[in-house]
This record gives structure tokens, sequence and C-alpha cells, in this order.
């Protein structure tokens, strides 16, 4: 059943909500979610995605071709986009085509639709791995061959910031963190098939800190920082404020597939000498694995980060508690098959 709560800040901030949305990547899992939620809140709601649905009027298309679908969104005042190349694994040129030409395609079809706010999804990725623990949105982006889906949404993030410098469109970038809840694919399904396999193994004994963003939570935000005036212009980080090590986390993932005891783990130069080795091999089969050097590196993250920038301009907070939403994630596992 979708949420129709309007969601407010600690000090009673309000958003203005849009009569039209536009969602590319509408039938991903933060996609749907913010489909369903301005849905809820009486929103005329339509999107793009790589498969259409007609039921929910999201058309079929992908940011690097948008002649396929850009007269959608034509008329829709709040334009969100979440589609991406969502992969540790991708080539450069793909990176390119995506996050820097498709971006800019984005903002083109937002632009030429009518479009007043252009709310654009990056993540906590663009900061990289070895950042300062507590960093906010004015620490450095990742550069550099490493950590690839980082570097190119920090890019990404540039070439919307130049549009509103430009004062082409009012633009909001959102931060998110590890994104997580039912029907999260990256960070429910997949380890699980992973632990199931025996696969999930974690660097220098699952120490990296995890930083999840319960997926309700991110919706609240994002609703937020695209409905107020002090969103415009600003780059917010969303996670869930509560560090947990990787190792804590995905032992919820190992005892769901039915192991004993915590993840394999072995130490960091090891476990990138073999990622290199096993993501050589799958380029040259032309195989794709997410297994890679980067998974590593984003597993030996060392803290948190600062969510002030949300708490003051938008009055966010995070509702969820870790512990709950673990507990409906689980729940939801169980609903849908995954789990006895």
């Amino acid at each position: 059943m979708a949420d129709t709560t309007i969601p407010r800040g600690k000090d009673g901030q309000t958003p203005a909500l849009p009569n039209r949305v536009f969602i590319t990547g509408a039938n991903g899992f933060i996609g749907r979610k913010l489909y369903e939620r301005y849905q809820g809140l009486g929103c005329e709601v339509r999107g793009m995605d790589l498969r259409a649905d007609k039921s929910r009027c999201v058309v079929a298309g992908d940011l690097t071709k948008p002649e396929e679908w850009k007269d959608h969104a034509v008329g829709c005042d709040l334009f969100i986009n979440t589609a991406a190349l969502v992969s540790l694994a991708g080539e450069w040129e793909d990176y390119i085509a995506v996050s820097l030409g498709g971006v800019r395609n984005a903002l083109d079809a937002a632009i030429a639709g009518g479009a007043k706010r252009f709310v654009h999804y990056s993540s906590i990725a663009s900061m990289g791995w070895n950042y300062e623990t507590g960093a906010d949105e004015r620490a450095p982006v990742v550069i550099g061959e490493d950590y690839r889906y980082g570097v190119a949404k920090g890019a990404s993030e540039h070439t919307v910031l130049a549009a509103h410098a430009a004062g082409e469109i009012d633009c909001t970038i959102i931060r998110p963190g590890d994104v997580y809840g039912p029907g999260s694919r990256p960070w429910l399904l997949e380890p699980l098939k992973l632990a199931r396999s025996g696969k999930l193994i974690l660097p220098n004994q699952g120490k990296g800190i995890f930083t999840p963003v319960y997926i309700d939570d991110l919706v609240n935000g994002t609703v937020l920082a695209a409905g107020l005036v002090n969103g415009i212009g600003r780059i917010f980080i969303l996670w869930g404020n509560e560090e947990i090590t990787c190792r804590e986390f995905f032992s919820n993932h190992w005892r769901w597939a039915g192991n004993k005891g915590r993840p394999p783990s072995m130490p960091l130069a090891a476990a990138l000498k073999l990622t290199r080795g096993i993501w050589w091999v799958n380029r040259l089969l032309k195989r794709h694995d997410e297994t890679t050097p980067d998974i590593m590196l984003m597993f030996s993250r060392k803290g948190g980060y600062s969510i002030e920038n949300a708490r003051k301009h938008l009055g966010w907070e995070p509702q969820i508690k870790l512990s709950e939403g673990i507990n409906r994630s689980e729940e939801w596992l169980r609903e849908v098959g995954e789990l006895k």
C-alpha cells in the first residue's frame, strides 16, 4: 500500500509537491519506490526503464537513446534521474556513455519537457573508499583508474552542477548510502546468493564499514530535497547514520543461507590480487561478474559520513533503525520465498 504521508523536516519543513513526475529507471529498486511514493501523494507519475510497463505509464528506453522516451517527459515539472550503469565491473566507455552522455541527455529532456527541477541520483561511491571518517559533501570526489563506478558518479555530478550553474535548470543531487530494504537486489538478494554458494568473502576480517540507509528513509529525503527551496543547487548525503562492520551486516545473509559462524575473510592485499585475476578472466571471456577489486575496496571503508547538510537544509533525519530495517528485510525475503 502506497504511503500517502507527506514527509516533513524536524523543524516543520514541508515540501511542495509536483503535479507530474518523470522518473528514469522507474522499474528499479529506488525508482519503483519513488514512483509509488509520489503516486501515493496524488502526483501523476510517468517513467522510463529498459522494459516498458504500460500499467504504470513506463516506456522502454535508456539514457543513451533519448529519442525513444524524451517526449514522454513533456509536461512533467519534476524530473528524477535514477537510471545508471550500476556496476563495479563496467568498462570506461560504458560509464562515459551513460554517466556523462546519458545524464546530459536526461538534463536536455527535462529542460525541453518543461521541468522546473532536476534531481540526480549519484552515490557515496563518488567519494571513493579511502575518505576521512565523517566526510561531508565538501570532501573530494575520487579520481583515478580504480573505483570506476565512483569516478563515473563523481563525473556525473559535474555534468549536473554545470547545468545548474549555467542557469539551465534548478538541480539537486542525492548521494545515497548503501540502500537496502524489501526489494533490494545488491544488498539483499545478491549477497544471499553468494552466501548460499559460499562465495561471500570479505577483506580484512570484515572490519570495513558498511553504510546502510533504509529505502523509506531515502525516499523521504528525496521528496524533501526535491520539494524544498533549500534543496536547490545542493548535494545531499543520505544514509542511516548507523555504522556497522561488513562482517556484522553480511552475517545476516550468512545466517539466512543456513551457514554457521561468520562469512570467511582474507587480507585485503590477497583479496585484491584474487579479484583482479577473476576480473581479468571474466573480461577475456566476456562474462559479466561483479567480483572485482573495487568491491573489495568498497568493503574496506573506514567510517561513515556526515548528514549535517541534510539535517540543516531539509530537516531530514533517518527514522528506521538498522535493527528494524533488517527485520523488515528478513520478513520480505520470507514473503517472496527466498527464505523458509
